[in-house]
């Protein structure tokens, strides 16, 4: 096995962790904060590493997306569950990736292969900031009308929307596959 899927592997262990320390108080919202922060930069590490030693391997292109919903997808749920955001957003942006997701598994039995393009990526960027200034701002303890409260409005609209752009984007470039 090699780093990069180490890494992917161990990030999908952080979820559990990182899941319990937000539901649990008692636990600093600091350490809630740097248990994701370390999981959203094994991401990028294990990519880099993959890309720049050309060690890419079909476990790592199967789980490393794999387990970024994951973690995503386990932030949204928890932030939901704490009453910070709103179901539809969760429910949707939890629906966008199972769509896309099936997309991919369609056009890989005609042996095709859809790549994530920018407005995929600047959606995965997009949550992984609206999470973390979400959780900086409940570390802070600052409320709704702060800074932080402000910014994580807007990094949830900002996310909201890319997630919409995205989709569609995705459905677009890919309308072949919804013939038939």
């Amino acid at each position: 096995m090699n780093l990069p899927n180490v890494l992917t592997l161990f990030r999908v262990a952080m979820i559990p962790l990182f899941v319990g320390a937000f539901l649990t108080d008692g636990i600093s919202d600091w350490i809630t904060l740097s248990i994701f922060a370390v999981a959203a930069i094994t991401d990028a590490l294990d990519g880099y590493i993959a890309r720049k030693q050309n060690i890419v391997t079909d476990f790592g292109k199967l789980m490393d997306p794999l387990a970024d919903k994951l973690m995503v997808m386990a932030a949204f749920v928890c932030f939901t569950a704490a009453g910070i955001l709103h179901p539809i957003i969760t429910v949707f942006i939890m629906a966008r990736e199972f769509f896309v997701t099936g997309l991919r598994s369609i056009a890989s039995s005609k042996g095709k292969v859809i790549a994530a393009d920018i407005w995929g990526k600047a959606k995965t960027v997009s949550q992984y900031v609206a999470i973390i200034v979400i959780l900086v701002k409940s570390a802070t303890g600052f409320g709704n009308g702060s800074f932080f409260g402000i910014l994580a409005t807007v990094c949830i609209v900002v996310m909201t929307a890319l997630t919409l752009i995205s989709v569609l984007n995705y459905c677009l470039k890919n309308k072949e596959f919804f013939k038939g």
